[in-house]
């Protein structure tokens, strides 16, 4: 814990008094050292404070498959090890991939399809061609960006279910066990809630 003050300490005179703003290694948190400030851009909470989590849902709701990463990648970075994840979980590639714009790069949508994707949907913001318009204009594209935007408001409700905006566990191991827990907790419901008698 004094190692940990003292480098508070050292980075608060950087700031007050030389004005050093950027600080690669800045300790955020003296219990949870390995917290990173997570840039979100949202007008309310610009800033948040943890780990980036990354979940995976398939049909039904059910997450095929959770990371929560040590230093924070770029979501380019993440579409074809998530495509190698449920592959290698369910024995298949998906038929289908919904991403947001941040995943998009034109060697992403490439390699998904040759590993054998049919659909990709992951919207280009940065182009203005006419043909990549009209591509995402059609009914599976948008289809599969709809779903993408549920999944984020089902993102949204496991963390309030099963507190996983706050970890009970410390350090990095604890939260991957406090998500993978939470993660264990929703598929139970979901499952059977899909398996459950359906009225007639």
């Amino acid at each position: 814990m004094a190692d940990q003050v003292r480098r508070v300490v050292r980075q608060t005179k950087a700031r007050v008094l030389a004005g050093l703003t950027q600080s690669p290694d800045k300790l955020v948190s003296v219990f949870e050292p390995h917290t990173e400030i997570i840039r979100k851009g949202k007008a309310g909470k610009p800033n948040e404070f943890g780990k980036l989590v990354e979940l995976q849902e398939a049909e039904n709701q059910i997450i095929t498959h959770f990371e929560v990463y040590e230093e924070r990648p770029s979501d380019r970075h993440l579409l074809l090890a998530a495509v190698e994840a449920h592959r290698r979980k369910l024995g298949r590639v998906p038929g289908w991939v919904a991403a947001d714009a941040g995943f998009y790069s034109r060697a992403n949508e490439e390699a998904a399809q040759t590993l054998g994707v049919k659909y990709v949907s992951i919207p280009n913001r940065s182009t203005r061609r006419e043909d990549r318009r009209r591509w995402e204009k059609q009914r599976w594209f948008k289809k599969g960006q709809k779903w993408r935007t549920g999944c984020e408001g089902r993102i949204r409700v496991v963390k309030r279910r099963h507190g996983l905006t706050r970890s009970r566990y410390h350090g990095l191991h604890g939260m991957r066990r406090w998500v993978g827990l939470g993660v264990i907790a929703d598929n139970l419901i979901n499952i059977g809630r899909y398996l459950a008698p359906q009225p007639a």
